[in-house]
């Protein structure tokens, strides 16, 4: 089991990002949450099996149909035992 914290920059807003990466983690049994955070930021925490998270994080450097990934930082975090993935209000 592993967490990871990913913060996307680019063009994310308006086109269904944080949805499309919460379903993209439900497929993969992934659990965690994602949230905007500022104009062009997109935070999310994932927390699974290693092949399961790389698969979301591979999915987020894409990103949905309209989006524009300029940068992905990721950082390993203690994982938390979650047991869902949350859509999370804007910061």
């Amino acid at each position: 089991m592993r967490r990871v914290r990913v913060v996307v920059e680019g063009v994310v807003q308006g086109v269904g990002f944080r949805w499309s990466t919460a379903r993209q983690a439900e497929r993969r049994d992934v659990v965690g949450w994602v949230r905007n955070a500022g104009a062009d930021r997109v935070e999310a925490e994932l927390e699974g099996g290693s092949d399961a998270v790389d698969a979301v994080v591979d999915w987020m450097r894409q990103g949905p149909t309209g989006s524009r990934v300029d940068d992905i930082a990721i950082e390993e975090i203690a994982p938390t035992g979650a047991t869902a993935f949350e859509l999370r209000p804007s910061v």
